[in-house]
């Protein structure tokens, strides 16, 4: 994984008018740039928390970035009335001024702005409620030596939103995708916006049933597993 300096990311507007950050010396994006908006919307919220039918539900990301799955999750919780317990690990949280710059709450919900700052102002490695129904844990550190023991509950739902596996490699692994299936509460769901063979192979061998399903925009094809 690149040091830290060189994993500072610059802005882009991406196709729905949404921003994204670019990772030039991974040569990576946070979202894609078909629409980043589009694109969390559709993998995450449309084919993973709607597809969850429990009335409070637990959610493990990796990957917390611009916040934008979890600001999606908040808003998607406020519609439905559903309680959300969302922890998120990450590795390189982002600097204050450049969040204040991203355009996500103008786009979605001018009414909540308050809200995506409180997600990102949320002290690390505490439960911290943002909302009446959204309570939030950050956890800064690197996934792959991640102590899956702090994570003392089953997850109903996890968001796997790391870079690319052809970026980082080693997020993408047998062993992490074991851990995940063990993480999973009984009918479980992980959705993730990559969908090669050698993810979905992996995810069948933890146990998972795995599903292709039509991709966001520019992408042909996600992937959903759930734990039988």
């Amino acid at each position: 994984m690149a040091g830290e300096e060189s994993m500072k990311p610059i802005i882009e507007k991406t196709a729905d008018g949404s921003h994204t950050l670019f990772v030039s010396e991974l040569d990576e994006h946070y979202h894609s740039v078909n629409g980043a908006i589009q694109e969390s919307n559709h993998v995450f919220i449309e084919t993973g928390l709607k597809h969850c039918e429990k009335d409070t539900i637990s959610i493990f990301e990796v990957g917390f970035g611009t916040g934008l799955n979890a600001y999606l999750t908040l808003l998607e919780a406020k519609k439905s009335d559903k309680v959300i317990y969302y922890t998120s690990i990450e590795a390189y949280p982002l600097d204050k001024d450049l969040i204040r710059e991203l355009n996500y709450p103008h786009q979605l919900s001018a009414d909540s702005l308050s809200y995506f700052y409180r997600l990102h102002d949320a002290e690390w490695g505490a439960e911290v409620k943002i909302s009446d129904n959204f309570y939030l844990r950050k956890l800064h550190a690197d996934f792959v030596q991640f102590d899956f023991s702090q994570i003392t509950n089953q997850q109903d739902l996890i968001y796997f939103d790391a870079f690319a596996p052809d970026k980082q490699p080693d997020m993408w692994s047998q062993d992490i995708f074991n851990q995940l299936y063990k993480l999973s509460s009984a009918q479980g769901i992980l959705v993730t916006y990559c969908a090669k063979g050698v993810v979905r192979r992996m995810m069948q061998q933890a146990g998972y049933t795995t599903e292709r399903l039509p991709g966001p925009p520019g992408k042909r094809e996600m992937l959903r597993a759930t734990k039988r």
